[in-house]
Order: C-alpha cells, then sequence, then structure tokens
C-alpha cells in the first residue's frame, strides 16, 4: 500500500505513538521525568515547536511544528 503523505516546509503535523504492546510505560513519574528528558535532548539537536501534546499510560498525542526549510 502507498500512502499518500505532506512534506511541507514548515508544516504542523499530528500524530500518535503507541507503546509496544500497548504497555502502561507513562504511568508513572520517573519513565514521564525521562521522556521530558529525552523530547529536551531531541529538540537541542532537531529544532522544532511542540504545540500541543498529550500522555497517557500506553500512547501519546502530538502536534508538532517543523521549522520553515524543514519537511
Amino acid at each position: 500500500m502507498e500512502y499518500r503523505r505532506s512534506h511541507l516546509s514548515g508544516a504542523t503535523y499530528f500524530f500518535t505513538v503507541v507503546t509496544y504492546q500497548r504497555q502502561p510505560l507513562f504511568d508513572n513519574g520517573a519513565n514521564i521525568k525521562l521522556l521530558r528528558a529525552v523530547f529536551r535532548e531531541v529538540k537541542a539537536a532537531f529544532p522544532f515547536e511542540i504545540e500541543a501534546m498529550v500522555v497517557l499510560p500506553d500512547h501519546l498525542h502530538c502536534m508538532w511544528t517543523l521549522p520553515e526549510g524543514d519537511a
């Protein structure tokens, strides 16, 4: 199956990430703290804006905006 995807410079994307076998990895403070640290590290290397994020025990919803010139 071929998916059609938009690749626009500076676009905003909404996506969902689900943990392997829906394990509730984000149901404790230690893992949430680790998730925040990882996001900070990735943002430092690859600038983008986090417009919104919802973290649930077994998945997260994100809305990110990429910088101009990035698609």
